[in-house]
């Protein structure tokens, strides 16, 4: 009889299932109360006195062994077909993703961009490389102009026509080609010109630049919406206008904003001033507006520009242009709860 008990105790401890039923099954021929433990134990009283004591604990070890094996495999069935089984506790929170950081660069451009939305510009873009025309000639720069020295450019060298565009003017060349008066358009974008780099230039960098169209423009409502922008930009509401020169606009002006002398960051980047250049600006020349086929007669305009590289470093204080392209996580990481 304890033989019997031991072969069915290692029937236990290898017994497998696979599903519910086949545990309920294993159940009820052991611990049922037709099962074979209860016959077992009515067989207790004809065991001979001698071996009482080592059939009763065989008799409680496989109950013991049958009842935990019951447990075990219902647990281990239910956790591998159940949700939670699957993917765990599911009011737990997520493994925690690496945060990215945006670009200062996207950052200042997408401040600027917001700034022009609020009061009516939309935005267009246009292609880096770009064509004679729409880079120079249209803009009033016509070849052999000396204004073409101020702009040293990248040509195609298979075609001295195409080029890296040297600002983002090319866009509202092209603005103005397909769209009617009134135009109210900003152009963020990379340009391109061949400068020594350093920590105060680099052979590319970035611009936008504004342009607006329609009847009656006045040089009031340049200075105006530049009021504006720098406000909303820097918080700092006081501007000046230095008359100075640029082939597609006539007047034209220098930008700029008192910065203040409160520190000695603010001696440094306005040599003492207090005032610090942003941007150029002026009224749209109208040899631009006939290129474009817009009657200058009718129509008048302004346009302005500002750089972004340099705002960017103004707002966080950069002191290297060259960190900017040079994508060291160490310096861009620094951005990860900017805006």
């Amino acid at each position: 009889m304890i033989d019997t008990l031991k072969e069915h105790l290692a029937e236990v401890e290898n017994f497998k299932a696979d599903s519910m039923e086949e545990i309920e099954r294993f159940r009820v021929k052991y611990l049922g109360k037709k099962g074979l433990l209860n016959g077992f134990f009515a067989a207790f009283k004809d065991v001979p006195m001698d071996q009482k004591k080592e059939f009763g604990q065989v008799i409680n070890q496989l109950k013991t062994s049958a009842t935990e094996k019951v447990n075990q495999l219902k647990e281990v069935l239910e956790k591998n077909t159940s949700p939670l089984g699957k993917y765990g506790d599911l009011t737990r929170p997520g493994e925690p993703l690496p945060l990215g950081a945006r670009h200062p660069i996207s950052i200042v451009k997408n401040r600027i961009i917001d700034i022009f939305l609020r009061i009516g510009f939309n935005v267009s873009e246009g292609p880096e490389i770009e064509d004679d025309w729409h880079n120079f000639t249209a803009l009033n720069l016509p070849e052999y102009h000396p204004a073409r020295d101020m702009q040293d450019t990248f040509f195609i060298q298979t075609n001295p026509d195409i080029l890296l565009r040297t600002h983002t003017s090319s866009v509202q060349v092209r603005y103005m080609e397909e769209n009617d008066p009134p135009i109210r358009t900003i152009s963020p974008g990379r340009v391109y010109r061949n400068e020594a780099i350093s920590a105060r230039s680099h052979c590319f960098f970035h611009q936008v630049e504004g342009l607006y169209v329609d009847r009656d423009v006045s040089f009031a409502d340049l200075k105006q919406t530049l009021q504006y922008f720098t406000t909303e930009m820097f918080g700092k509401s006081k501007i000046r206008l230095r008359p100075s020169y640029f082939p597609f606009t006539e007047p034209s002006a220098e930008v700029d904003v008192y910065w203040g002398l409160e520190n000695e960051i603010d001696y440094r980047i306005t040599k003492g001033t207090g005032w610090l250049e942003i941007g150029g600006c002026g009224m749209v020349d109208p040899n631009v507006l006939s290129n474009c086929n817009i009657d200058p007669e009718v129509y008048s305009g302004f346009a302005l520009g500002v750089g972004i590289d340099r705002m960017a470093m103004l707002l966080y204080q950069i002191p290297d242009i060259r960190m900017l392209s040079e994508n060291d996580l160490r310096f861009l990481e620094q951005f990860k709860s900017a805006l």
